[in-house]
């Protein structure tokens, strides 16, 4: 009787520790579990597929653009070298004879020149010369010729005025030691606007003897091949400075 009752308390006192140690190995899962579970939780609601993926494109994508603005600055120096190698072989020394004022602009394509002559204002605008032959059909040495005809080719507007009175305005193209004139108006100053109305016939229609007058008229006002020769050389001077400006404007954008 005393045996059985002793056994009866060591089972009651044993049961509970037993089941406690059954017990606790299944609360530890659970609450990896549960914290695991949380964890999974948390993240899908905080990660951004959108953001992530935008970020491996950006990531990816500034080696190669940092690559390509590398390569193309590179050019650039390579090119500005080059233009500034062309430059040094240019004089633009005025010569003393020269009867023009000239206003040259970085960046604009063209020069203005200036001069009084007795009451007269003239002012002539050059612009750099165009070195594209135009699209004749001719036979292979007729198209050479005229390709350096054209390129050796200097247009410019000359306007002759006088005090409150009209101008007279010329388009000129001058070629090596030749002067060419296209036409010829009546205007007012500083207008478009014709005053008459009338431009006259081409200047090639007029009388073969007023084409030399009006041709010995320009010259005397310092419109002449010795004039336009140094205008050509002087332009075409420009035109490799206004291009090494710009290769040097291209790389600075590029490197900022």
């Amino acid at each position: 009787m005393a045996l059985s009752s002793i056994l009866r308390r060591a089972s009651s006192s044993v049961l509970p520790l037993a089941l406690r140690s059954v017990a606790a190995p299944r609360s530890f899962h659970h609450a990896i579990s549960a914290a695991i579970t949380t964890g999974k939780h948390n993240f899908s609601k905080e990660f951004n597929p959108g953001f992530f993926l935008s970020f491996l494109r950006s990531y990816s994508a500034a080696p190669a653009r940092d690559s390509a603005d590398v390569s193309l600055i590179r050019v650039l120096q390579s090119e500005i070298k080059c233009a500034e190698e062309d430059l040094e072989n240019y004089v633009d020394e005025i010569p003393e004879e020269f009867p023009f004022e000239i206003q040259d602009n970085p960046g604009e394509r063209t020069i203005t020149l200036t001069r009084k002559y007795e009451d007269e204002t003239i002012k002539v605008e050059v612009e750099i010369p165009d070195v594209t032959a135009e699209g004749e059909e001719e036979d292979e040495a007729g198209e050479d010729d005229e390709q350096t005809r054209q390129e050796s080719s200097l247009p410019l507007v000359l306007s002759i005025s006088k005090d409150g009175g009209v101008c007279l305005e010329f388009g000129v193209t001058a070629y090596p030691d030749e002067i060419s004139i296209d036409n010829l108006s009546i205007r007012k100053p500083d207008s478009s606007e014709d005053l008459l109305g009338y431009d006259g016939p081409a200047f090639q229609d007029l009388d073969e003897n007023l084409q030399k007058a009006f041709h010995k008229y320009l010259e005397i006002r310092g419109i002449k091949p010795s004039t336009t020769n140094f205008l050509h050389q002087y332009m075409i001077n420009k035109d490799s400075r206004e291009y090494s400006i710009w290769l040097k404007n291209l790389k600075n954008f590029i490197e900022e």
